[in-house]
């Protein structure tokens, strides 16, 4: 799950932000709606994952799903090209990524937190809370990027 925890998933959906001067029953509202927008199945549609220079590259052919649920829960799975098959790292397996758990929205701050609860890594990533922003965009597409510097 490196990828998709620690470079910039995009993938999907659109939603405006909400400002100090609204009624906090409009920002509650606005809140659940945020909230709904996540709720459902993503396909990936693009990673940056920094390469050996450090700068960002394109993983090309690289299929992924993340996974919301009404009742906050969460699953991600990545599937790397064959030509990365030997991957392997704290969120990665011979090439594939897959973690389960629950969620958690703070819409103020467009911050989202994985928690991890079960993981193809095992104890490596089992037990993590992995902070992540995230951004809609106008054009129905969701970004989420890692919010600890010590992720890349």
């Amino acid at each position: 799950m490196r990828a998709l925890y620690c470079g910039a998933l995009a993938a999907f959906v659109a939603i405006s932000g909400l400002t100090k001067a609204q009624s906090s029953k409009k920002q509650v509202a606005e809140h659940h709606a945020a909230r709904e927008k996540l709720i459902g199945a993503w396909h990936l549609a693009h990673i940056d994952s920094p390469g050996q220079d450090g700068k960002p590259t394109d993983i090309p052919q690289l299929q992924g799903m993340l996974i919301y649920t009404r009742d906050g829960h969460m699953s991600v799975q990545l599937m790397y090209p064959k030509s990365t098959n030997a991957l392997s790292n704290e969120y990665v397996q011979n090439g594939y990524e897959a973690s389960f758990g629950s969620y958690d929205v703070d819409e103020a701050k467009h911050m989202l937190t994985h928690h991890v609860q079960g993981s193809i890594t095992g104890a490596l990533l089992v037990g993590k809370d992995l902070p992540r922003v995230y951004q809609f965009t106008a054009d129905g597409e969701l970004i989420i990027r890692s919010a600890r510097p010590d992720e890349h």
